[in-house]
């Protein structure tokens, strides 16, 4: 059977509407599906009615305490909630945790900063990519649990790395990963600087799919930024 890959839906719950559109920009391009809210009771009807799968909740909202709102979500769902608040006083934090967030993250923060703790926190709720347990990107087909990759259902062998890597992509199919998230989240190392792991892993595998730098197919390099796995272009 064949699985679409589904995408991730995020709520934001924020007020300042210029951190709310810069946050819904960045995080789309990142390959999510993201609604927002302007207020904390708009975002509980969407929490009602869209079912999301995490939400980024502000503290400071013009009608109720985002600590309210965070315990009216929790009487009605368990939803991953990571807070992103401008109080950083440990209090506030505290009781943000105590009342059933998942994560915080204190303003100012990057959009990259913010991915990797919604990254973390689905990963742990068991959703942090919904990869199935099969993908298909046109005639690649990706049996995470079988750990076993076709193409134009030929058989390819690949490393145990080589496929880690290409079931990592498969996770975020269609969307750019830079060299830093695959070194973090395959590797498990910290980015220092130049490193060739990710290329030279990238090289064996684009060889292994038929394909070369040059002339990629499914393994679509993106200058400066990194690497998206996509069905090729007819």
């Amino acid at each position: 059977m064949r699985y679409v890959l589904q995408v991730p839906q995020l709520l934001i719950i924020e007020d300042d509407a210029r951190i709310r559109s810069l946050l819904m920009r960045a995080l789309d391009e990142r390959g999510y599906a993201v609604s927002s809210a302007a207020t904390g009771m708009a975002g509980l009807s969407e929490v009602v009615d869209r079912r999301p799968d995490l939400v980024v909740l502000d503290l400071g909202l013009p009608d109720v305490d985002g600590t309210e709102v965070l315990a009216m979500i929790r009487a009605v769902s368990q939803v991953p909630i990571i807070i992103a608040s401008a109080r950083d006083d440990e209090p506030s934090l505290l009781r943000a945790l105590d009342s059933g967030a998942d994560d915080y993250v204190i303003k100012p923060f990057t959009a990259a900063q913010l991915e990797a703790r919604i990254r973390a926190v689905l990963r742990r709720a068991g959703g942090s990519s919904k990869l199935p347990n099969v993908v298909v990107v046109g005639d690649l087909e990706i049996d995470v649990r079988a750990r076993r990759t076709t193409l134009a259902g030929e058989k390819i062998e690949l490393s145990p790395k080589e496929f880690e890597l290409l079931a990592y992509l498969a996770g975020r199919a269609g969307e750019v990963v830079t060299k830093r998230e695959l070194l973090t989240d395959v590797w498990q190392q910290s980015y220092g600087g130049p490193d060739k792991t990710v290329d030279v892993h990238l090289s064996w595998l684009r060889r292994k799919l038929g394909e070369t730098a040059d002339r990629p197919r499914y393994l679509q390099a993106v200058r400066g930024v990194g690497v998206r796995l996509a069905a090729p272009e007819t």
